[in-house]
């Protein structure tokens, strides 16, 4: 079956860092531009970041953590991973990695949920003041 598993979330202090993970099950996850989602309480589902195939190269940010979030990927590991530093209150929310149905390459309107066809389960970020 087709997965995607995010970790990497917990507690940290504003202007701490985390690295969430997204691994994936019974498919090659660097064949697929992956996003990044989050969604805080009682807010709509937004998207954090896209990283297409390496062989496409190009990454998107949503402009909240664009010069604080990165996204990458291990290709042996069949993981992707989203690094957040200078984190601040406001990213509380549970994180998200979800495949889009095919395609290679993050387009430009990549933050479209209903380009996203398999979601991981979240995982909780939570950052104090």
């Amino acid at each position: 079956e087709v997965q995607l598993a995010e970790s990497g979330g917990g507690l940290v202090q504003a202007g701490g860092s985390l690295r969430l993970s997204c691994a994936a099950s019974e498919f090659t996850l660097d064949a697929y531009a992956i996003g990044w989602f989050r969604q805080a309480a009682g807010k709509e589902r937004e998207g954090v970041s896209c990283i297409s195939s390496s062989s496409v190269g190009i990454n998107w940010y949503a402009g909240s953590v664009r010069g604080r979030f990165s996204v990458s990927r291990d290709k042996a590991k069949n993981t992707v991973y989203l690094q957040m530093n200078s984190l601040k209150p406001e990213d509380t929310a549970i994180y998200y990695c979800a495949r889009v149905v095919s395609g290679r390459a993050c387009e430009r309107d990549w933050s479209t949920l209903e380009q996203y066809g398999t979601w991981g389960q979240g995982t909780q970020v939570t950052v104090s003041s």
